[in-house]
């Protein structure tokens, strides 16, 4: 064996090594046991994401809003803000995936209302972790490729952000891929927040241990 094929040998059986290493380091991603979709209803905003191609175009005032349909799914309405200053909206559908009761996995579509049945045209959403007065959440999916960390306001305390993104590296996460994600205007908090802050004490706890 030449010393060049050797190399190349060698070369291929430790990434080999290494794709092995990262699978088992990994555990499978779980989501949370149950989600009230009443509760989570409403709109969250996008604090930080990894990069995906479809989200591309969109520089920033990133945001979903989800209802309740008479049918048991909910419809979705994405919007961000464009470079050029426009805002950018979809509409889609989520409905239970096959075997879930917990409200957690969800498969989403944004294919025309016509098409939305369609198997293929629909994206796993699971809930990997939310916060229990549903402050946050972040959902990602069973490869760990997409990940959108959430929250009802578009900012979130520095110390509870990082702890979130701790856990997820723990999770085997790709963090350090994470991008944040700007938005140009934070509304002031209603008189009902202020009182539950003040209720609460000094703000956002640290997140809870959850499922991954």
């Amino acid at each position: 064996m030449s010393r060049r094929h050797q190399r190349l040998v060698g070369a291929t059986l430790l990434a080999a090594w290494l794709a092995l290493g990262a699978a088992v380091a990994a555990p499978p991603v779980q989501s949370v046991s149950k989600v009230d979709l009443g509760r989570y209803a409403g709109t969250w905003y996008e604090l930080a994401r990894l990069p995906n191609r479809f989200q591309d175009p969109c520089v920033g005032d990133v945001s979903a809003t989800y209802s309740p349909n008479s049918d048991g799914s909910m419809g979705v309405v994405n919007r961000c803000r464009k470079a050029n200053g426009d805002i950018d909206r979809i509409e889609g559908r989520a409905t239970l995936a096959a075997g879930d009761t917990g409200g957690a996995k969800l498969k989403v579509s944004f294919l025309p209302s016509w098409l939305q049945w369609f198997p293929l045209g629909r994206g796993d959403y699971w809930v990997v972790m939310l916060d229990p007065d549903y402050r946050y959440a972040v959902v990602s999916e069973p490869g760990r490729e997409y990940l959108w960390i959430l929250a009802r306001t578009p900012a979130m305390d520095a110390p509870a952000y990082e702890a979130v993104v701790d856990q997820l590296r723990a999770g085997g996460y790709p963090v350090d891929q994470l991008v944040r994600t700007p938005h140009s205007t934070i509304p002031s908090p209603t008189a009902k927040q202020v009182q539950r802050l003040l209720w609460m004490g000094a703000g956002p706890a640290a997140p809870r241990r959850v499922a991954l």
